[in-house]
């Protein structure tokens, strides 16, 4: 492909590409329809595949072919209300649709021209329910998101409508490779895998690095529990990544590339698949790229799970075939990364910055965000939360707004008690840290960190000590074994945790995770191992009230530790019956219309029983 066909492409697609995009005031007027059907992993899990193959045959059957056009999208993000079904130029959004919800979709809006109002976001507005006006989005800002949801993920053209190879031309064709990098620098775009480490420095230092073979890396072996947002963001979007990747392996002098990703996220490894191909076919990879000088090509490297991959010395002996273990740093992977060679690698979030921020310019990124960090950050946002969802915000928005203002606040009335960020690696903040900004230095002075971006609500119900064994496990499970401290240190750091959820646990117990926690901090090998413990120090600091009571009352009063907990009948009992007849063990004895009673020595504390009754007459105490 030449530069010129690479225009005329985008001169084809843009005013569509922009309608689509529209929202509020800027809604462009147009004859044709368009319906954009999330195509994420929730939603195709949810039945958006079946929603699509309705649309196409609703509207083959009224003879809409010509004036409205359907598309499989990315992640719209508001997984709480998925699947999603928008409809363009108008800007409605329809939420929670099923496959059923299409005859009147099809029937009274694109027939008729009226909005099917009990399937809007706000059943009640007066006019569309926009982006623009769903509380959800006010306050996000999307950079790394901004195709997703907008273009069809496995069709190059509509890519190269919203700009897509465009930052590639220009720094194939109106950049020295110094130039790219020092744009980076201005940009002060930090890595979003979680380290922070700045890119444009990283560039540099395998742009310096001596020797005439150098590769560049992605990192999208995203594996913290309650995570998905780099999986997301592949999947909606996967060519901004392989044109960030050919920037930097034209700024550094590399001719060859690789995607290391999960094989347990198939839909995003499909995407990527098709994307790569039709890259090749296009002419953006391969030999003389837009009929330049430039040779550069990708490959996918499958991870088969392991959280340890994430680390990046431990993904490269990964893609060499080797046993995913981290290596001591330095040298680092810039200076000797695969087969010894000069390795920049960066996360998929991070490379999907790249190509906006040549095009836009370092002064327009920077202006985003606070003085610590630039730009935007995307999270993923779940737990005990009314709005689950991807989150794009910019940097230095507070976690309230993020919490209470985007995610609605906890569900069904309940007190907000923490929020994990960081996943394993990071910790847990309180209700009194709430109105802390999000920033790389920011979060680590709480005792947390950024990590790759997970951010996962608790409320009342939730016991901190469960949810430090809960990480710990993970981390157990997940540890490589190479270094003591990590390997033994998660172990005894777990078994201990085990004891006090058991009501064993002493006040000396409680001293020892402090001691075993720090000691692997500053011990281990990776960032595994020295990450591990923050989930258990954190809440050690700031809900040791809540150990205590575990150590010296044994007792949990969020009632999630089983062997602290016992299930009691109370007066409100009529004697139904039904709690017996639900016991799994038959440990509930009682006559008919009598109180009924439970025997603890027999009961397995499963819940059944209380989620059995119908007058709330079974309490956790």
């Amino acid at each position: 492909m030449t530069r010129e066909e690479l225009h005329k492409i985008y001169e084809s697609m843009k005013d569509e590409m922009e309608i689509r995009a529209s929202e509020g005031k800027r809604v462009r007027e147009t004859s044709k329809k368009t319906v954009l059907v999330c195509g994420g992993t929730a939603c195709e899990s949810s039945d958006s595949p079946k929603i699509y193959e309705n649309l196409i045959a609703g509207i083959k059957e009224h003879g809409l072919e010509d004036r409205i056009t359907v598309v499989k999208t990315g992640c719209f993000g508001f997984c709480e209300k998925g699947p999603i079904v928008k409809v363009m130029p108008e800007n409605s959004f329809y939420v929670n649709v099923k496959p059923d919800d299409v005859k009147e979709i099809v029937e009274e809006h694109l027939v008729n021209g009226k909005e099917v109002n009990h399937l809007l976001y706000d059943p009640n507005a007066k006019k569309v329910n926009g982006v623009e006006e769903i509380p959800f989005y006010k306050k996000q800002l999307r950079i790394v998101l901004r195709n997703c949801g907008v273009i069809n993920p496995e069709n190059i053209d509509e890519y190269i409508g919203r700009q897509g190879y465009q930052a590639l031309e220009k720094v194939l064709f109106e950049m020295k490779p110094e130039d790219v990098i020092e744009e980076l620098k201005k940009s002060g775009l930090r890595g979003r895998g979680g380290a922070g480490f700045p890119t444009g420095l990283k560039w540099e230092a395998g742009a310096k690095a001596p020797g005439d073979i150098k590769y560049v890396v992605c990192n999208a072996d995203e594996g913290d529990p309650g995570a998905y947002m780099d999986r997301s963001t592949i999947e909606g979007d996967p060519h901004s990544v392989l044109e960030a990747m050919c920037i930097c392996g034209r700024a550094i002098g590399a001719q060859k590339g690789f995607v290391y990703i999960r094989a347990e996220y198939p839909l995003a490894v499909h995407r990527l698949e098709i994307a790569i191909e039709q890259a090749r076919e296009k002419g953006f990879l391969g030999k003389n790229i837009l009929g330049s000088d430039f040779n550069f090509d990708i490959e996918i490297r499958l991870g088969a799970g392991a959280f340890v991959c994430g680390e990046e010395t431990a993904l490269l002996r990964s893609i060499e075939g080797k046993r995913g273990m981290p290596t001591p740093k330095p040298p680092f992977p810039a200076q000797s990364g695969l087969w010894g060679k000069p390795t920049v690698i960066n996360n998929v979030e991070t490379w999907a910055n790249i190509p906006v921020i040549i095009l836009k310019g370092s002064e327009w990124f920077a202006s985003i965000g606070d003085e610590d960090s630039k730009g935007t950050k995307v999270f993923a946002l779940t737990g005990k939360i009314n709005n689950s969802g991807l989150v794009e915000v910019p940097m230095g928005t507070t976690l309230r707004e993020i919490i209470f203002d985007i995610g609605g606040g906890c569900k069904n009335g309940k007190k907000f008690k923490g929020v994990q960020t960081g996943g394993p690696s990071g910790g847990i903040i309180s209700e009194s840290e709430l109105d802390t900004p999000i920033d790389f230095g920011s979060l680590i002075k709480l005792g947390s960190m950024m990590g790759s971006g997970g951010m996962i609500v608790m409320d009342e119900d939730d016991c901190v000590v469960d949810i430090a064994k809960f990480y710990m496990e993970f981390c157990v499970d997940e540890s490589c074994g190479k270094c003591s401290p990590c390997r033994i240190g998660t172990r005894q750091m777990l078994n201990l945790l085990e004891k006090i959820s058991k009501g064993q646990g002493t006040m000396e117990d409680l001293q020892k995770l402090q001691d075993i926690g720090s000691a692997m901090k500053c011990s281990s090998l990776c960032a595994l191992g020295q990450s591990a413990p923050n989930p258990t120090l954190s809440t050690l600091q700031k809900f040791r009230s809540e150990y205590e009571q575990h150590v010296n009352e044994k007792k949990c009063v969020a009632g999630k530790c089983k062997d602290l907990l016992n299930y009691v009948i109370t007066d409100k009992c009529i004697g139904c019956g039904a709690c017996a007849r639900r016991c799994p063990v038959g440990c509930i004895s009682g006559t008919i219309k009598q109180k009924h009673s439970i025997d603890p020595t027999r009961c397995l504390k499963c819940g059944a029983c209380a989620e059995t009754c119908r007058f709330s007459a079974i309490e956790k105490r």
